[in-house]
């Protein structure tokens, strides 16, 4: 959808809030300064944003490419058996409930051009439209941006000089619903139900880190 940008969009900036609210409540629980949970937080965001885009471009590249190999052997077989091509294309017209003589003529009419015979076929065997394959540069530039801004939210208020992590995590929590709740809108659920969703996934996150961090600035300090 949309270049293949939506999907690496929205998960990366949920993936962007939660990890960092995650990292930053760690890090805080252990006692740390404004100016160490900002380091912690900016090279979290920086490490996260461009792990994230290189993931989405593998990714992405890798399905494409097994998409054009598949493709490929379509194509082959097309050029080598278009009678047998033509009478699969049949079959696959027949299923769709459109009468046998439909289905020969429109199967003749197909396979008299080779790209759109190629075209029909890699979308009824492989579910894929050759010409309308996602972009792996659209992907990982949607996921670097938009894990940065899902990651720079819970930084905002020690950048604005708070050094408080309850308005952090609070900030964080308002952004969680948000996001979850639009989301949920986009794909036509309930505002509430991916806003909840969303909100204790990172709240488990949160708390997890926030104890491991408390246990171990407690050591360090007995």
């Amino acid at each position: 959808m949309s270049g293949g940008w939506l999907r690496p969009a929205v998960f990366g900036a949920m993936d962007g809030l939660v990890t960092n609210v995650s990292l930053i409540a760690g890090v805080g629980g252990g006692g740390g300064s404004q100016h160490v949970i900002m380091l912690t937080g900016l090279a979290g965001l920086a490490a996260g944003a461009f792990s994230m885009a290189a993931g989405e471009y593998v990714s992405v590249s890798s399905q494409n490419e097994l998409v054009q190999s598949e493709v490929n052997k379509e194509r082959v077989e097309l050029a080598n058996n278009a009678a047998a091509e033509q009478l699969e294309l049949v079959g696959m017209l027949r299923r769709r409930g459109i009468s046998a003589a439909t289905a020969r003529q429109a199967a003749a009419e197909i396979s008299a051009h080779p790209e759109k015979a190629l075209e029909v076929h890699a979308f009824e065997e492989l579910g894929v439209n050759p010409a309308e394959l996602p972009s792996p540069y659209v992907a990982a530039a949607a996921s670097l941006v938009s894990f940065s801004v899902g990651a720079i939210i819970p930084l905002l208020p020690y950048a604005l000089g708070f050094d408080a992590l309850a308005v952090a995590l609070g900030l964080s929590a308002l952004a969680a619903i948000l996001g979850g709740g639009v989301v949920a809108r986009l794909t036509a659920r309930p505002f509430w139900r991916g806003a909840l969703r969303q909100l204790l996934l990172g709240v488990i996150a949160a708390t997890f880190t926030y104890l491991i961090g408390l246990a171990i600035g407690g050591m360090a300090t007995a």
